[in-house]
């Protein structure tokens, strides 16, 4: 099965098809299970990695204060600089070389000037640098169906191998019906017997009178 460019990476956002193989906690993990079907010569251009239940982590680095804002400035600035000494110096025609000290503390200071200014206007909302990313709770390998049994064949020494067979059906909980027309009415009581009476008793003779 061949794969062309275009149809490799959609041009608009689509989500990914495919039997999912093989589920891992990790971003780490998984990458290493797609290099391992890449070793045993597995065809990963098939071969999908989809993160779910993206969370937005926001790690905090360090406190900012004037002077950690200015030598942040000032190296970022520096870097800058060295950069546009270095342009000058190969397209100089009489040996640049003079130019690139002045360029990279040039660069520092106008590199210091803005992160100073910058950190003076946000000055009392965020006194801290900070480091974001998009962070996934589960990573699944996909693949095409066709190739799904030899995936998890092979990532079966990895763990985390997901089983193709669907779950079976729970039998459904049977329960009393009730619908606007025909509400649910609980079942009447089973009617109980009249109590008994028993028959008068017979009347008693009074004793016969004694014989003489």
């Amino acid at each position: 099965m061949s794969f062309t460019q275009s149809e490799r990476i959609p041009t608009t956002p689509t989500l990914p098809t495919g039997e999912t193989v093989a589920t891992y906690g990790t971003y780490l993990q998984a990458q290493k299970a797609v290099e391992l079907l890449a070793a045993k010569e597995f065809p990963v251009r098939a071969v999908t990695i989809v993160g779910t239940d993206l969370r937005m982590v926001e790690r905090v680095l360090r406190r900012l204060s004037y002077p950690s804002a200015a030598l942040g400035g000032f190296l970022s600035g520096a870097w800058f600089g060295l950069f546009v000494g270095l342009i000058l110096t190969l397209f100089s025609s009489g040996g640049g070389g003079g130019v690139m000290l002045p360029a990279v503390l040039f660069g520092g200071a106008f590199g210091l000037l803005f992160s100073v200014i910058g950190y003076s206007l946000t000055r009392g909302r965020r006194d801290f640098a900070s480091s974001s990313q998009i962070v996934a709770t589960s990573y699944s390998v996909l693949c095409p169906a066709e190739h799904a049994n030899k995936a998890r064949h092979l990532l079966a020494e990895t763990g985390g191998v997901v089983s193709g067979w669907p779950e079976p059906p729970r039998p459904p909980v049977p329960g009393p019906v009730s619908t606007p027309e025909s509400p649910t009415v609980p079942p009447a009581a089973a009617p109980t017997a009249p109590p008994t009476v028993p028959p008068p008793a017979p009347p008693t003779q009074p004793p016969a009178p004694p014989t003489t």
